[in-house]
């Protein structure tokens, strides 16, 4: 079970908890178990063996079952300790709970307006336009050297000048394309950041960059080994991303018209400099966890 299944399945044992007997009828039958007067109606059991097991409860022997119920008489057992001691009402339990609620209802309301839109041929055969249009017209494949400092990487663009082997200096790149000789194999621009991109895109095959590209990872040296046109997949063989893009789109469209409807307002405290400073702070550690090359 992934953990947004657990998190909306505890959310919904809680929520169960705090109905009444009354309340908890279940169209689907009589509570497959009470915990200390607590009815656990069928169709949460229903859900946690789904969610737990990926088959419904029909798929299960008899002591599957059990061992199915045991665990979700824990689960509520756990819940309504967590309610005694208040659990429930600090601050980013009812956080996580509410995250949960909405991540439930968003998913339910995604199926119910896409359900009756599957994408026809032509809206994916326009999909399919838009997105060879917007790729890049050719593939590269480049060789780099990435070095902490511009006077680092200078000291060793100074010694491919003279006719060491660019390989041979890659090895004291930064990046783990090393150990290849610094080879990045066959990409697209839009797969580099964006100087990476550029500097390679500038190059003709068997050029390398005359001074150090600098990118947020550090300092590049970047020979390119060969270039082709870019080849877009057949037709048939992305359809079904394809009519995931068109479902997206559709979805995204459907949310911009609730938003247009919508009053909104928006009330953020302002942002002080010790805030920026700490975003700042995270956003250069998770920038330097990334690929250097893009």
């Amino acid at each position: 079970m992934n953990r947004s299944h657990l998190v909306a399945l505890l959310f919904a044992v809680m929520l169960a908890g705090c109905q009444s007997q009354s309340e908890a009828s279940d169209p689907a039958g009589p509570p497959v178990a009470t915990v200390d007067g607590e009815p656990i109606s069928r169709s949460l059991y229903d859900f946690f063996v789904k969610a737990s097991s990926g088959q419904s409860s029909d798929e299960l022997s008899a002591e599957q079952r059990e061992q199915v119920l045991d665990s979700l008489v824990s689960l509520q057992l756990l819940a309504a300790q967590a309610r005694k001691q208040g659990l429930d009402q600090k601050t980013e339990l009812l956080g996580e709970m509410q995250l949960a609620e909405l991540d439930v209802l968003q998913r339910a309301v995604v199926q119910s307006y896409l359900q009756d839109k599957t994408p026809t041929e032509q809206e994916l055969r326009a999909e399919y336009d838009t997105q060879v249009a917007q790729m890049a017209p050719n593939e590269y494949r480049a060789r780099h050297i990435l070095l902490p400092s511009e006077a680092d990487a200078n000291r060793i663009l100074a010694r491919l000048n003279k006719g060491e082997r660019f390989e041979s200096l890659a090895k004291e790149s930064l990046d783990a394309s090393r150990d290849q000789g610094g080879d990045l194999g066959w990409f697209s621009p839009s797969a580099m950041v964006k100087p990476f991109a550029d500097a390679v895109m500038a190059l003709g095959k068997g050029a390398t960059t005359a001074a150090p590209v600098q990118s947020q990872f550090g300092w590049h040296i970047i020979r390119v080994d060969d270039v082709r046109k870019t080849e877009p997949p057949p037709f048939e063989q992305v359809q079904q991303q394809l009519s995931q893009a068109v479902l997206a789109k559709k979805f995204r469209a459907y949310t911009d018209e609730l938003k247009k409807a919508a009053k909104i307002d928006k009330s953020l405290p302002p942002v002080t400099a010790a805030t920026e400073t700490e975003d700042t702070a995270t956003e250069s550690a998770e920038t330097t966890n990334d690929n250097p090359a893009g």
